[in-house]
C-alpha cells in the first residue's frame, strides 16, 4: 500500500505565499517523478509543476517565476512554494507521485487534495 498525503493549504491574500507539502509512505521501491496538479471550480484538472528524482523541474506557464517545486528524496517528500499568489490560483491542489513497487513499472499515485483559496 502506498499513501500520498498533502498538507499546507489554506486561505491567503493576493500577493501572499503558501508552502504545500506532500509525503509518500508505505511499501515501495522508489519514487520517480513527483508533481502537483490543481482543479479550480468549474474547470478541468491542470498541470502545475513536476520534478524528477534528479531534481529537474518543469512548470506550467501560468505559475512560472512564482512557484518553486522541490523534493527531499531521503524523506520521500515534495514541496511547492507558492509566491505572489493570485485569485486564479484558487483550486484544490493534488500531489502526484510515480511510484515503483517491487519490480513493476512506475504507477501513478494521487493524494486526497488540499484546498488553496486566494482572496482578500
Amino acid at each position: 500500500q502506498v499513501h500520498v498525503v498533502e498538507s499546507g493549504g489554506g486561505l491567503v491574500q493576493p500577493g501572499g505565499s503558501l508552502r504545500l507539502s506532500c509525503a509518500v509512505s508505505g511499501s515501495f521501491y522508489t519514487i520517480n517523478g513527483m508533481g502537483w496538479y490543481r482543479q479550480a471550480p468549474g474547470q478541468e484538472r491542470e498541470f502545475v509543476a513536476m520534478i524528477s528524482r534528479a531534481l529537474s523541474a518543469w512548470y506550467a506557464d501560468s505559475v512560472k517565476g512564482r512557484f518553486t517545486i522541490s523534493r527531499d528524496n531521503a524523506e520521500n517528500t515534495v514541496y511547492l512554494q507558492m509566491n505572489e499568489m493570485e485569485p486564479d490560483d484558487t483550486a484544490t491542489y493534488y500531489c502526484h507521485a510515480a511510484v515503483e513497487v517491487l519490480a513493476l513499472s512506475p504507477i501513478p499515485h494521487w493524494g486526497q487534495g488540499t484546498q488553496v483559496t486566494v482572496s482578500s
